[in-house]
């Protein structure tokens, strides 16, 4: 078995780096075929420093990363159409089964 010097949280947060990375070449190229080889190159680019072991060099790898993912997001997302800020988000809700208040007859006006 072997011992990695970096934590889960770390391993956690550079997973969701190169999630982040193929959702917005995906964004920018809806094409599967013609995104896949992004994909790839994405993929050696991480894999390249994958063997970096210096907290600082690290560092400033996944600080230059960020800054260009920033540099290249999309300014219009994909987002699924069920998701939260989709299109058909919340569209049919079912209607609320907690009794009607009514004000007028409560006497309040």
């Amino acid at each position: 078995m072997s011992t990695s010097p970096f934590s889960t949280a770390h391993r956690l947060y550079v997973k969701s780096l190169y999630k982040r990375y193929l959702n917005n070449a995906l964004d920018w190229t809806v094409r599967r075929d013609l995104w896949r080889p992004q994909a790839l190159q994405i993929r050696a680019e991480f894999e390249r420093n994958r063997n970096v072991t210096d907290p600082r060099a690290l560092a400033a790898i996944l600080a230059q990363a960020e800054a260009e993912l920033a540099s290249k997001k999309h300014p219009d997302p994909y987002i699924a159409p069920a998701a939260p800020g989709g299109t058909k988000w919340e569209r049919n809700l079912p209607p609320s089964m907690e009794p009607v208040f009514d004000h007028e007859a409560s006497g309040h006006h």
